[in-house]
This record gives C-alpha cells, structure tokens and sequence, in this order.
C-alpha cells in the first residue's frame, strides 16, 4: 500500500508529465507551422513519450492502492522566438523533471517505500538520457551558429533520427 504522502507526490509528478506532453506538443505544432518538419516529428515523439510516462506512473498510484488523479492542464505556449529557444527551453524544462524526480526519490527513502523507489529508478535513468539528448541537440544548433541558412536545413532533416533511449523505452 503506498502512503498518503507519496501518492500525493506522484500525483503530482503525474501533472508534471503532463504538462510537460502538452509543452512539446506546442513546441512541435510552432514548429511545424515554421516548416521544419524533421523537428516537429521530433517533437511530436518526445510529446508522446511524456504522455507514456505519465500513464506510467498513473497505473502505478493505482496498482499500488492509490487513486492517481488525472490533471488538468494549463495551456502552454503557442509561439517560440527561435529554434534554439525552443531547445534551451526544453532542456531547462527537463532539468525542472529531473529536480522533481530526485525529490520524489529522496522522500520514498525517508518513508521507506522501497518499491516505489525502486520503480523511480527508471524515471531517474530517463531524466540522464533526456537531458543529454536536449544538451547534444543545443550543442548543435551552436555549431550551426546563425539559424538561417543551409545549416538550419541539415540540422532539421538530422533530428528525425534523435532519441533519447529508442531501444529502452519501456
């Protein structure tokens, strides 16, 4: 049986997921709307991942003997200044996640929920893969320098083939 308290955290982190899916959706359809179809499908994915990560913890709370709350969502952003400020959002974004997780990982510790904190144990390994994938894509939108031009193209059609973890999802 989880406790109260950690039921709330993970309700909780249930919302995060979410909005973080409703996030990369927006970025996705802004990007889409730009022409950069390889990083709207990107996006389109990393949106769908966070949703199946969301679903994860719900079936969780609730296979534990919790009651996972499915929360409402406030509307994101619907324009973005640059490519680049979509990535340093995202990536600012997926450190926010990663701080939360560690947090919900430290409280299972401190209430001795040992099978939640062995399931977070994924989350946490998501958390290192995402953020690196979201460091390597802005080290290469520095590369490519000023974002008009040839370089912007590649950058676009070379994204379609980046994951964070392609063979590890679960």
């Amino acid at each position: 049986m989880i406790s109260r308290k950690i039921e709330e955290k993970l309700n909780a982190q249930v919302a995060r997921e979410a909005a973080s899916s409703q996030l990369y959706l927006a970025m996705a359809s802004w990007a889409e709307v730009e022409g950069f179809e390889g990083v709207s499908e990107f996006l389109y994915r990393q949106s769908d991942e966070e949703r199946e990560h969301m679903l994860k913890l719900i079936k969780f709370v609730n296979e534990r003997g919790g009651s996972a709350i499915v929360p409402s969502l406030e509307q994101p952003p619907a324009k973005f200044t640059s490519m680049r400020s979509v990535f340093e959002d995202l990536l600012e974004h997926e450190r926010g996640i990663t701080n939360a997780i560690n947090e919900l990982v430290h409280i299972t510790l401190e209430e001795k929920d040992y099978t939640t904190h062995r399931f977070l144990q994924w989350y946490v390994e998501e958390q290192l893969e995402e953020e690196a994938l979201a460091q390597t894509i802005l080290d290469k939108l520095k590369l490519i320098g000023e974002e008009k031009g040839g370089g912007l193209y590649m950058f676009d059609r070379d994204i379609t083939s980046m994951s964070a973890n392609p063979a590890t999802d679960e």
